[in-house]
């Protein structure tokens, strides 16, 4: 049986991408981590991923991504190459985690693992689900009393997807999700939406 979070990658379809600190540690510990992780992010694994939304917590991470399609040269995303290479996508992410723990244990003057192994990534197979996605991934470090309310917090795409600076992040395609900038606004100020049926793609706690 397939394990819901590890599922395999292709193309055109959505993930939940997440991943914590090993031990549940933290993995961000100054300002300027958070920026670094993101640029390293986009280094590594951008050529692959449409990022719809994302969030940065002390100890863990959230991505809404959606698998780019096409992808020259990259035919076999599920597993081993004809040449028995590793999927292409998943050594991006680990030369990405390799690069930023390396900077971080020698910051931290640490060693040893900052993630948790093997990152978590959940199939989104419906896509009615994607508002509530980003609604939970938005919300999230509202849901870890971080902060009061969803605009509050600097590390997410909440506020970055409704400016008009040129990005890689899908803002246009995430504000069409919800109608238009205030129905993405007003969705995001409920305090609580219905998980029924939706709690299977969602980071375990």
């Amino acid at each position: 049986m397939q394990d819901k979070y590890h599922a395999p990658f292709a193309e055109g379809h959505f993930y939940h991408i997440f991943n914590r600190g090993n031990n549940k540690e933290n993995i961000f510990f100054k300002q300027e981590n958070y920026r670094y992780f993101l640029v390293k992010f986009d280094e590594y694994v951008s050529d692959f991923l449409e990022v719809y939304a994302f969030c940065l917590l002390p100890n863990h991470f959230h991505f809404l991504a959606r698998l780019k399609e096409n992808l020259a040269g990259f035919q076999d995303l599920q597993g081993f190459g004809p040449s028995n290479t590793r999927c292409p996508i998943a050594q991006a992410f680990s030369n990405f985690f390799n690069c930023y723990t390396k900077a971080i244990n020698r910051q931290e003057d640490r060693t040893g693992n900052l993630f948790q192994r093997n990152f978590k990534r959940i199939l989104i197979d419906k896509d009615g689900y994607l508002l509530h996605l980003v609604w939970y991934i938005h919300n999230n470090p509202v849901h870890h009393k971080m902060c009061a309310n969803v605009n509050d917090y600097k590390w997410s795409s909440y506020n970055k997807i409704m400016n008009n600076r040129p990005s890689k992040l899908m803002k246009k395609e995430v504000i069409k999700l919800f109608g238009d900038k205030l129905q993405y606004i007003e969705f995001h100020q409920r305090d609580e939406i219905d998980f029924k049926g939706f709690e299977k793609y969602l980071m375990e706690e």
